[in-house]
């Protein structure tokens, strides 16, 4: 039990510091392509720090265990909009953009209720099976290439912000890629497999460690890099970081891992997947609301409300 926990520790430490390396690599190289700072929280920053959430889920899909891939894809994403958001919030109000409130968090919201949709399909509609199926995850590997593609064929970007960063030379980034992406995937390993063994020995479910230590620990890469962003005041580093990791793990990381093995939703509930649904409206609503486009403090606090009555209700529910 204690090398177990151990080795959860460990591997932890390996996935922060992996994402850390990777997201300073890829967003050095990203900046010698003269992208926007949004863009890279969108895309770069938010494929850097989904890798975790990519490990742990194509391990579990695998491994042929739904609950892990699911519940971790699920439990990061509520935890990203609700817990990172609203921490983020009540540290700096985070401005919207147009372009935030007219494409972003719309696609953000259409993407998560396509994920309902489909991976619920057998209780709405009374169809089928509650799952995402190998055809339905090329779908979402399609729309994902379109998403990317799109994101930086309409990417207004700023050069003057972009002579601003400290430059770091093309060798030094890909070394720091490389040492992320070993991080990762290392620390991806024994993370899991100390989690696992954790959960068997003392009686919880896969599902419940999914959503919560699992999730947890492989947010917490986009918990530390908005919170350094909120500090240094680039919210839309942040929020590009929040909405692209959600894209992320619902296309790439769902749509590989319905690949490698078609998942089931079968330990899923109606609840989970509407807080899921209700975490993107919220910071819709934050548009219209209040100070009008700013996710403001108040906004942050009744996200970390609303995480703490999931958690709750979570709680009490296993």
């Amino acid at each position: 039990m204690i090398l177990d926990i151990l080795l959860l520790i460990a591997g932890l430490l390996m996935i922060i510091f992996g994402a850390d390396f990777l997201v300073d690599g890829a967003s050095a190289i990203a900046r010698k392509l003269g992208v926007s700072e949004f863009v890279i929280g969108l895309t770069i920053v938010g494929f850097g720090t989904s890798c975790p959430e990519l490990v742990v889920s194509v391990k579990g899909a695998i491994a042929g265990n739904s609950d892990v891939s699911i519940g971790n894809v699920v439990g990061s994403n509520i935890f990203n909009s609700l817990m990172i958001l609203g921490v983020t919030a009540v540290i700096a109000p985070l401005a919207i953009t147009e372009s935030n409130r007219k494409r972003d968090i719309p696609l953000t919201f259409s993407v998560t209720a396509l994920l309902c949709l489909l991976g619920m399909k057998s209780t709405i509609f009374g169809v089928g099976n509650n799952g995402i199926s190998r055809i339905e995850g090329i779908v979402f590997l399609l729309i994902f290439a379109v998403y990317i593609y799109l994101c930086f064929k309409f990417d207004k970007s700023s050069l003057a912000e972009e002579t601003e960063q400290k430059q770091t030379g093309t060798f030094k980034a890909l070394l720091l890629i490389a040492a992320g992406l070993a991080g990762l995937i290392f620390g991806g390993d024994f993370f899991v497999d100390s989690a696992t063994s954790i959960a068997g020995r003392i009686g919880v479910s896969d599902k419940f460690i999914a959503i919560t230590l699992l999730a947890g620990g492989t947010s917490l890469p986009e918990l530390a890099t908005c919170i350094v962003a909120a500090a240094r005041k680039k919210g839309q580093l942040a929020l590009g970081n929040i909405l692209g990791s959600n894209v992320f793990n619902i296309l790439l990381i769902l749509g590989t891992s319905a690949l490698i093995h078609p998942l089931s939703f079968a330990s899923m509930n109606l609840v989970e997947m509407g807080v899921l649904l209700l975490s993107i409206i919220l910071i819709f609503t934050a548009c219209y609301t209040g100070k009008k486009n700013v996710l403001d403090r108040f906004d942050g606090t009744l996200l970390l409300l609303c995480e703490a009555g999931y958690m709750t209700w979570l709680f009490f529910s296993m």
